[in-house]
C-alpha cells in the first residue's frame, strides 16, 4: 500500500464537505460528513459542528449517495489509450471522474517494454499542478505473458514467454497493482508466485488453462480471473476450465464486464448466482472510447471502431468497452435481478478488499471522503474524492456541458457510457 498512499499524498488535497437530503444503496436516508478528507464518526458529529461550521454542503435529495466506485480495468477514457499514450493517465484520471470513479487500475494491455516503462514513469511523477479526479492505486498490465491462441484483442507480435526478465521491476510498492497470466505458458507458476510475493495481484487471463492448470495457479497465489468468460475456454462438462474453476470454487474472485456485450445475459446471472458479491468484480475495461462518440479509436498500437456501444476490431472481435461503471450497474440490477446495494458492493467494497484498502469501498468512520452520487437512473450526479468535489454534472449542465448525466454532447453525437441502457427482452443493451 506505501506505493498508492505516496500517490495520494501527491493528488488533490483533503476537504470537509457536509452531504445531505441523499439515501443510501438500499434506499435508507443517510448524511455524510467529511472532514479533512475522511468520513467523520456521526457520534461527535456535534462537536465538529463549530469547526466545520464553513463547510460546504451538497444537497444530494432524491439522489443515491455511494461509497466512491473503483474500477480495476481501465485501458483508456476521454480518447486517450493508456498503452499508445501512457503519458496521459492524468487525462484519463480526470475523465473518469467524470464518470463516478473516484479510484482506478490503469491498465495497459500486451505491449513493448518501454510502453509499460513510460506508464510506470507518468504514474509516478505524480499528477500536474491543479490536478483533480480519480486516484490511480498502480497500474494493471495485462500482458504480455497471455496465450496466442486466447490473445484477444491483444497485438500477437506483443506476446513473450513468463520469465524473470519480463517483471523485473514490477512489484506493488513500485506501482505495479495486478498482472493478467496464462498460468498454463511455461515458466508461468514461477513468475505466478514471484509476482504475489511482490505484493502484485495476479490475475489468470487470455488462457487455455484447464482446472488443474488453473489449481496450480491459485497455489502459486492467482487470486482472480480477468474478464471472465472472455479469451478462456468455454465451460464443458468435463473440462471446467477458468469459468469452471471461479464459478465452481471459492477461492478465485472473477472480473466481469457487465456492460450487456461481452457476456450474455443468461452467462451474468449465472455468474452473479454463483459468484455473489463477495467475489464478483465489476469491471468495465473500457477504453478510449468512453465519453466519445462513434468512430474510430485507439487500443494499444491497433486501430479499431466503436459501434453502438461496442468497441471491435475490424474482424469484430470485441476490443474492451465504451462503458461507465454506472453503466455496468444498470445492466447489472436488470439483468440479474439482484438489490442496488449488492451490485454496488461489485465496483466499491469488493475491489477494495481485493487490494487490501479497508479505507475504500464504505462510508463508515474513518474511511476515505470518496463519494459517488448517482440519481435515480443511475447517472453520475458527483464525484467526490477525499472530500473534494471533483465533477458535479449539475454544474456542468448549467454551464452547457452534459458529461455526467446526458446523452450527447451539442454536436448531436451518442457519448458512450453516459446514458441509460435500454433493455429489449433478452436483456441485450
Amino acid at each position: 500500500m506505501a506505493y498508492e498512499a505516496q500517490v495520494t499524498d501527491r493528488s488533490q488535497t483533503a476537504g470537509d464537505l457536509r452531504i445531505v437530503g441523499g439515501l443510501d444503496a438500499a434506499g435508507r436516508p443517510v448524511e455524510i460528513l467529511i472532514a479533512g478528507g475522511l468520513v467523520a464518526d456521526p457520534l461527535v458529529g456535534t462537536r465538529l459542528a463549530d469547526s466545520l461550521a464553513g463547510a460546504a454542503e451538497f444537497d444530494a435529495a432524491g439522489c443515491h449517495v455511494l461509497p466512491g466506485l473503483i474500477d480495476l480495468q481501465v485501458n483508456g477514457a476521454g480518447g486517450c489509450d493508456l498503452t499508445d499514450q501512457p503519458d496521459r493517465l492524468w487525462d484519463v484520471a480526470t475523465t473518469l471522474a467524470r464518470f463516478g470513479v473516484t479510484a482506478f487500475a490503469p491498465t495497459v494491455i500486451s505491449s513493448s517494454p518501454e510502453a509499460r516503462a513510460a506508464a510506470l514513469a507518468a504514474l509516478r511523477a505524480g499528477p500536474p499542478a491543479g490536478w483533480a479526479g480519480a486516484v490511480p492505486l498502480g497500474l494493471h498490465f495485462e500482458g504480455p505473458m497471455i496465450a496466442p491462441g486466447r490473445k484477444g484483442a491483444h497485438p500477437e507480435h506483443r506476446l513473450v514467454a513468463p520469465s524473470a526478465a519480463v517483471i523485473e521491476g514490477w512489484s506493488r510498492a513500485g506501482g505495479v497493482l495486478m498482472a493478467t497470466v496464462a498460468p498454463e505458458l511455461p515458466g508461468a507458476l514461477r513468475v505466478i508466485r514471484e509476482l504475489a510475493a511482490r505484493g502484485v495481484l495476479v490475475s489468470i487471463g487470455h488462457t487455455e488453462a484447464v482446472a488443474a492448470q488453473v489449481a496450480a495457479a491459485v497455489a502459486a497465489g492467482a487470486r482472480l480471473v480477468t474478464h471472465l468468460g472472455n479469451a478462456m475456454p468455454p465451460l464443458s462438462a468435463r473440462e471446467p476450465g477458468p469459468i469452471g474453476a471461479a464459478l465452481g470454487g471459492s477461492e478465485l474472485l472473477a472480473g466481469v464486464i457487465a456492460d450487456g456485450f461481452h457476456l450474455d445475459p443468461l452467462t451474468l446471472r449465472l455468474a452473479w448466482r454463483a459468484l455473489e458479491p463477495d467475489r464478483f468484480l465489476v469491471v468495465t475495461d473500457t477504453t478510449a472510447a468512453l465519453g466519445m462518440p462513434d468512430g474510430p479509436a485507439r487500443l494499444g498500437d491497433q486501430d479499431v471502431i466503436v459501434s453502438g456501444g461496442t468497441v471491435r476490431l475490424a474482424d469484430g472481435t470485441l476490443a474492451g468497452s465504451a462503458a461507465s461503471l454506472p453503466w455496468c450497474l444498470r445492466t447489472l440490477v436488470a439483468t440479474a435481478g439482484c438489490h442496488l446495494a449488492d451490485a454496488v458492493a461489485c465496483c466499491t467494497s469488493t475491489p477494495a478488499a481485493l487490494v487490501g484498502d479497508p479505507s475504500r469501498g464504505w462510508l463508515r468512520p474513518g474511511a476515505r471522503g470518496d463519494v459517488t452520487i448517482l440519481d435515480r437512473n443511475l447517472d453520475v450526479v458527483a464525484t467526490i474524492v477525499a472530500g473534494r468535489v471533483v465533477h458535479d454534472a449539475r454544474r456542468a449542465v448549467s454551464t452547457g456541458h452534459t458529461f455526467g448525466t446526458g446523452h450527447t454532447f451539442g454536436t448531436g453525437h451518442t457519448v458512450h457510457g453516459t446514458g441509460h441502457i435500454d433493455h429489449d427482452t433478452n436483456g441485450r443493451s
